[in-house]
Formats: C-alpha cells, sequence, structure tokens
C-alpha cells in the first residue's frame, strides 16, 4: 500500500511542475487488490511436488524439511527403469509455481526385427530387464544369442542371432530288385522310378544319380545304385539300392571222348545251345544240339564220339559217298601195282601221316591193279567190284599209272597229284584250301597230338 500511494503522489507532483493544467483526480483512485507480500518463510508457497516413479529431493532456503517454500530447488530423478522427460532441478517461484515440469516415463527397447525362418518371445515385451528367448522353425538351429535383455540404457545386448538350416535332406530310394536275364542273354533291362527329395527349407531339390541309368542293361551280378541330393545350405543325403541280374545257368556241359562243343552266347546260361562235334575218325551218335534250360537242366541226352563206320561191302559208289557227303574228305590212291615205286612211297609217307589225316578228316581208299585182279580196300576193309569201277568212273582214275586224288566233303574233285607227295605239302595244301575257320582252330589245338 504505501509503494502504491507514493507513485501516485510522484506522478502528481511531477504534472504539476511541468505548466500544464493538471486536475485533481487523487478522488478518482480506485486502490487494487494487490498481492500479498514475498514471504520465504511460509512452508506452503508452492505445491509440494511430487514425481511417479521416480524421487524428489529438495533443498530450501529456510533448511530443514522445507519442500515448497519460495525459492526451495527440487533434482528430479526417475527410479531404475524409467526415463526423466522435462526438467531434471526446478525451484519455487514468486508465481507460486514451480520453473518446469517432469516425469518418468518407462524405459523400453526399440522393436526387435524378425528372423528369417525363426521368431522370438519377450518376458515384458519390449521394457527394460525384459529377456527375448529366440527359437527356429523345424530344420533350422539358433547361430549366435539364443536370447537378448534389454538394458537399462533401453539398447539390447548381444547380437542378433540367424536361423541356420541344420536339418538334412530325406531320400528313400526304391527297394532293391533282382532280374533274371533273358534266353540267351548276359544282362537284363531293370526300370524303376527315380526317388523323390523332401526338405524342411527348400521346396525344390536336385536329386543326383551315382551308377547306371534305369532302362538300361545291367550286366550279370549286383550293381549298387545310389542317389545323393544337397539342399541350399549343402545338407547333404543319401540312399543306395541293388540292382541283382540272375544269369540262370546250367552244369558246364563236358564235351565228349574224342570230340569238342561249340557252344553260343556263354556256353552255360539259360538258352546257350551246344552242338556237339567229332574229331576226325569218329562221328556222332545221339542228338546233334542241347539247350540250357529254365530249369537250370540241359535238354536231350549227352553224346558220344564214336570210331567213324564205313560200310564197304555197298554195292554202288554212291552208297559209300553218301557216308562221306559233308562228314569226311576223301584221299583215293591208284597205282597199276602194289610194287609200283611211287605207290610205295606214297603209301609209307600216308601210313606215318595217319594221325594227321584224321586231324583233317581225310579218309584214305586205295586203288590197285586191273581187272581180274583189281582190289580196292579201306584200311583193311575190301571194296566190291562194282564200287571200284563205279570210282575209276566218276572221277577218271586211270589204271595204268599212279596219280592220287582228293575230294572235299561235298564229292567234289580239288586237287590230282601224279607224283608222290610229302606230308608237309599235302597238309599244307589241305589247310589252306579245304579247312574252315574253325576246323583250322581245332587244329591247332590238337596239333601236338600226333607228334
Amino acid at each position: 500500500m504505501l509503494v502504491s500511494r507514493f507513485v501516485t503522489l510522484f506522478i502528481l507532483y511531477f504534472t504539476a511542475g511541468s505548466g500544464t493544467t493538471v486536475h485533481d483526480s487523487y478522488n478518482d483512485f480506485v486502490e487494487e487488490d494487490y498481492a500479498s507480500q514475498l514471504d520465504y518463510k511460509n512452508p506452503h508457497w508452492c505445491h509440494s511436488p511430487g514425481l511417479t516413479n521416480g524421487e524428489v529431493t529438495c533443498h530450501s532456503p529456510q533448511g530443514g524439511a522445507h519442500r515448497s517454500t519460495l525459492g526451495t530447488r527440487c533434482e528430479m530423478r526417475c527410479d531404475q527403469g524409467y526415463r526423466l522427460l522435462g526438467k531434471s532441478s526446478i525451484h519455487c517461484l514468486a508465481s507460486r509455481r514451480w520453473s518446469g515440469t517432469a516425469y518418468c516415463r518407462r524405459m523400453r527397447c526399440h522393436v526387435l526385427p524378425l528372423i528369417p525362418h525363426g521368431r522370438y518371445t519377450c518376458t515384458n515385451g519390449f521394457m527394460v530387464d525384459s529377456r527375448c528367448d529366440f527359437t527356429c522353425d523345424p530344420g533350422y538351429r539358433i547361430e549366435g544369442q539364443h536370447s537378448r535383455t534389454c538394458e537399462r540404457k533401453g539398447s539390447w545386448s548381444g547380437a542378433q542371432p540367424d536361423c541356420e538350416d541344420t536339418d538334412p535332406p530325406k531320400i528313400k530310394c526304391p527297394p532293391s530288385r533282382l532280374k533274371v536275364a533273358e534266353p540267351g542273354k548276359l544282362t537284363a533291362m531293370v526300370t524303376w522310378d527315380p526317388p523323390t527329395a523332401t526338405d524342411t527349407a527348400d521346396k525344390s531339390l536336385d536329386v543326383i544319380l551315382v551308377g547306371q541309368e534305369p532302362g538300361t542293361d545291367f550286366k550279370e551280378g549286383a550293381s549298387i545304385i545310389r542317389y545323393k541330393v544337397y539342399d541350399q545350405a549343402r545338407n547333404r543325403a543319401a540312399c543306395k539300392f541293388i540292382v541283382r541280374v540272375e544269369v540262370r545257368r546250367c552244369p558246364d556241359l563236358l564235351p565228349p571222348l574224342h570230340g569238342f562243343l561249340t557252344c553260343s552266347s556263354d556256353g552255360n546260361n539259360y538258352g546257350a545251345t551246344c552242338e556237339y562235334q567229332c574229331e576226325g575218325g569218329y562221328e556222332r551218335r545221339g542228338v546233334s544240339s542241347r539247350v540250357c534250360q529254365f530249369n537250370r537242366n540241359w535238354g536231350g541226352y549227352p553224346v558220344e564220339c564214336v570210331p567213324m563206320e564205313i560200310k564197304s561191302d555197298v554195292k554202288t559208289v554212291s552208297a559209300l559217298l553218301d557216308q562221306f557227303y559233308e562228314k569226311r574228305r576223301l584221299l583215293i590212291m591208284s597205282a597199276p601195282n602194289i610194287s609200283d615205286p611211287d605207290y610205295q612211297l606214297q603209301n609209307i609217307m600216308i601210313q606215318k601221316s595217319d594221325c594227321g589225316l584224321d586231324l583233317r578228316h581225310v579218309t584214305v581208299i586205295e586203288l590197285l591193279g586191273s581187272p581180274p585182279r583189281e582190289t580196292g580196300r579201306i584200311k583193311e576193309s575190301l571194296l566190291s567190284f562194282e564200287v571200284i569201277e563205279g570210282l575209276r568212273q566218276a572221277f577218271r582214275i586211270s589204271r595204268y599209272y599212279f596219280s592220287m586224288l582228293l575230294l572235299d566233303k561235298l564229292g567234289m574233285d580239288r586237287e590230282r597229284f601224279i607224283t608222290p607227295m610229302a606230308s608237309d605239302e599235302l597238309f599244307s595244301y589241305i589247310d589252306s584250301f579245304l579247312l574252315d575257320e574253325e576246323e583250322r582252330e581245332r587244329l591247332e589245338l590238337h596239333r601236338d597230338f600226333c607228334d
């Protein structure tokens, strides 16, 4: 009140001395309702400060426990896990208000990103002290830390983990299989459906075959077929099965004494055919061939090679030659008489090479002398006069000088010799011109037999 009045009197006095007309407005002055004077001792000048989830520490000019007197300064602190927003220090103003405001907001971390092929669960969301545990989808494994914690500073502990694909693909091969080879074959075609692979991570996988392709011919025995597959993480899976081809076989067929076998295919497998052939001087008695059956037995019965029997007591030359047709060769020796030197020389060489003639399927017929004492013979067996005469006429063999005639298996006149032939020369001619390839191979196998 005193200050207000002093200001009014000062204004009146100043205006009166200025030489202007002054109207006395004193009586019009209205006294205002002035605020009360500052009272530093009023313990409740400002309202008592508070801070939810925090603590307020105040210091008053009056000391003691005053918390809201004029001029009091208060420090604001938040509880653990909370962050102060606003003024950290406020003081009580003459306007009975504090110089600022503050509040505590709960601290939180940023939202964790999702990890591919995984997820996480948190104990208290993204708030401080919340722990987030990471898990991966089936087939994947955590690489890195399994959990992260929201720390007091609002940041996550550790680093974000990854979900690595550790589950290998799954693949199942077809069952093993057995296939019997067809008749006359040593292989069999085997087919199967290729396996498919699955994986927890990859939708499409490349299956790799290690081994022979399906639908091809497999040889006798067991073949291992493998399949393998890799996923994008290079996890590997594999499977295998066995393809077995069985060649049904008969017991080994033994060749007959003085004979040999010529077999097709592998010799004793199902469907193989073995033909019997006899060595020189022998002929077959029995079936010409036998076949290996599915039941592993040979069809037919065993064959024998018996000494060739030439019937010399026939009445015609055709009856004699029919016995040699496609079986043997004929070497016909003719001489005027048994004392002919060329005949004697040739006869000696023929006798010494008799084994070699047998190997070459050659039979010797001797025609000697003139009627009525003319003779013809195959070794010790004598020929009739009709057969002797028939041979001479059929092949134009003279009685008056030494000659030798070589006939092939078909009875064709292949070579004539008018002088004695050494066995080596005779054999060379036969081997070169009358033997087929198979006969030459057999001759090579038995050449030492005559030594």
